[in-house]
């Protein structure tokens, strides 16, 4: 079950523990790989989630699963959160941390959707034109491609879009041509 204010205030107490130590950086590569081991291993987030499991076993099998890839601060967190049974919140509390992580650092995600790839050349000038347009210095850019746009563009940006697909500009043709009051006036 999500609960977005508990994986909130865990997420935020990690990041200002990581701020307080000097390990932000370090600890978000430790939240990435977990967050990696979360989408790739169903398994590992059924054993977080597992009522029948007893804390003391899911702690071994966490530390076994994640002692050479987790610092010191991220492994007392994971401690935290079993001794606390908070272990089944673990892949909300890491996405919530991601979103703090890029809120500190005004990281600025770009999510961009074309219809087919685009070269680095490409996104490097789309990378340059956001930063211009809206006055940031950071930004990350997550691509998607969907075919169903058929070409152009859709850009979003926190509350903002631009939506310069074909797909678009055809829905927008196909309106005009049903409230086109001028047929009716004709017959």
């Amino acid at each position: 079950m999500l609960n977005p204010r508990l994986a909130y205030r865990y997420a935020k107490a990690l990041l200002d523990i990581a701020v307080e130590k000097s390990q932000l950086d370090k600890v978000f590569a430790d939240v990435q790989w977990l967050q990696a081991v979360c989408k790739s291993s169903s398994e590992f987030v059924n054993l977080l989630r597992s009522p029948i499991i007893k804390a003391d076993k899911k702690q071994k099998i966490v530390e076994a699963v994640a002692k050479d890839h987790v610092g010191e601060i991220t492994s007392g967190f994971i401690r935290l959160l079993i001794s606390k049974s908070r272990e089944s919140h673990l892949p909300e509390m890491l996405n919530e941390f991601v979103v703090l992580y890029k809120k500190h650092n005004n990281i600025n995600t770009v999510k961009l959707t074309t219809a087919v790839a685009i070269s680095d050349a490409v996104k490097q000038s789309i990378i340059a034109q956001v930063k211009k347009a809206a006055g940031v210095e950071k930004v990350e850019l997550e691509e998607k491609v969907d075919p169903n746009i058929i070409g152009g563009f859709v850009l979003e940006m926190g509350d903002r879009m631009v939506d310069a697909s074909i797909a678009y500009d055809l829905r927008e043709v196909a309106k005009q041509f049903k409230n086109n009051d001028f047929i009716y006036k004709v017959r």
